[in-house]
């Protein structure tokens, strides 16, 4: 992963000091095949236009589209990945403002992006910092299918941000 104008070492723990308000993180993509869609549906969102292509295709989609829980999932999984797992993560109070803004297809491949909005230290808790983002999935166009906005708190420095 690779900040705004700079680059990490691989597996380099980040802290919350190391987070700054309006940068972008790019995530990596995520590609969507129909076997993908129908299987995570069948199992989390059974309905008839992720499960069945006929079906689908009489739908209001005109054809399979991906669940957004599914389009959440593969935002989670990058978001996880590239930043989460390289973070003393301590947990989040939660999503707010998921938005679907456009069917994902099979084939679709979506590059995602984190944009910091804010980043707040705990006024309770020395230890952590609250990291206000803005998730997005985004199509070949650049334009989002998908957003999400949530809150994390990430460890602070054991050194004190030195």
């Amino acid at each position: 992963m690779a900040r705004a104008g700079t680059r990490r070492r691989e597996g380099a723990t980040r802290y919350f000091e190391d987070f700054s308000t309006g940068e972008t993180i790019e995530l990596g993509s995520a590609t969507f095949s129909e076997p993908e869609i129908i299987a995570f549906a069948r199992q989390f969102d059974p309905q008839p236009f992720h499960t069945d292509p006929e079906r689908a295709a009489r739908s209001a989609f005109g054809g399979l589209v991906a669940s957004g829980v599914h389009t959440l999932g593969a935002y989670t999984r990058l978001f996880v990945e590239q930043v989460l797992n390289h973070t003393p993560s301590m947990g989040s109070p939660g999503l707010e403002q998921i938005r679907w803004l456009k069917p994902v297809r099979a084939g679709d491949v979506l590059r995602a992006r984190l944009v910091v909005l804010e980043c707040r230290a705990s006024s309770s808790r020395p230890d952590r910092g609250i990291l206000r983002t803005r998730g997005e999935l985004l199509d070949r166009d650049g334009e989002p299918v998908m957003t999400v906005e949530s809150v994390n708190f990430v460890g602070r420095r054991p050194d004190g941000g030195r």
